[in-house]
Parts: structure tokens; C-alpha cells; sequence
């Protein structure tokens, strides 16, 4: 991919042609600082379960401590989830499909990309996809 120069305050606009050069290298760096902040999260957190005294003397106080832990732990492996779907997102922005619908192959709104850049559905195919869950879920 070639150098794209984007400008200080560069926001994409429909005026604009979709996934060009310059929306694919904002989304991209949009993506890369996302990464690059979870695992700065993931780093912090990782020090702080290193250096937290486990020897808590107190039975709830131990407790609480687990709990706390427990929680910590599950959200980073909701963020290591999050990782996987953002390096899928940087590889559909290397071969072309980026901000395409999966399911349909039109064009993901820019306001949906900026608000999950990870998405994958148009709104509208994903509002059926979640109407279909609700159908077949077992309740």
C-alpha cells in the first residue's frame, strides 16, 4: 500500500469516494491505536496481578480479591477476542474488502464504521442477523 498522507483533523465523508485511499489508512490507524491501547490495558493489568499481595488475612477481603481477579481476567479475554477481530479487520483493509458487507457486498455506512470499525454486516443485514438469533435462540 502506498503512502497516504492524512491530514491533521481527517475525517471520512460521503462526499468522498467509499474506501479510498485515504479512508482505508484512517481506518487502519483507527485500528492500530485501538490494538495498541487494549494491549497497553492488557500490560497494566498483567502488572498489577504480579505485584497485588494475595495474602490477605481476611476471609471476604480474599474473597472480594478473587472476585475482582475473576472479572479482570474475563475482560481480557474479551479483549483478546476484540484483538482477533481487529488484525481480521486490518487484513480486509490490505485486500480490499474492508468496509463491505459480508453478507451482501454493499458498503457499511461510514458512521457505522466509525462507531465499530470492526463491523463486518451492514446495520441492516446485521439487525436481521440478530432477528434470526432471537428466532432460533433456545430460551
Amino acid at each position: 500500500m502506498a503512502k497516504v498522507v492524512i491530514e491533521e483533523g481527517y475525517a471520512p465523508s460521503d462526499g468522498e469516494p467509499f474506501m479510498n485511499d485515504r479512508q482505508r489508512e484512517y481506518f487502519r490507524r483507527k485500528l492500530l491505536n485501538w490494538k495498541q491501547d487494549i494491549l497497553r490495558e492488557a500490560q497494566d493489568t498483567l502488572v498489577a496481578l504480579q505485584t497485588e499481595n494475595e495474602n490477605h488475612p481476611d476471609l471476604t477481603d480474599r474473597a472480594s480479591s478473587e472476585t475482582d481477579r475473576a472479572i479482570e481476567l474475563r475482560a481480557r479475554d474479551r479483549q483478546r477476542k476484540l484483538i482477533a477481530k481487529i488484525d481480521s479487520a486490518l487484513s480486509r483493509i490490505e485486500d480490499g474488502s474492508y468496509g463491505y458487507c459480508e453478507e451482501t457486498g454493499e458498503p457499511i455506512s461510514l458512521r457505522r464504521l466509525e462507531a465499530r470499525p470492526i463491523a463486518t454486516l451492514s446495520l441492516e443485514a446485521q439487525e436481521r442477523h440478530e432477528r434470526r438469533e432471537r428466532v432460533y435462540r433456545d430460551d
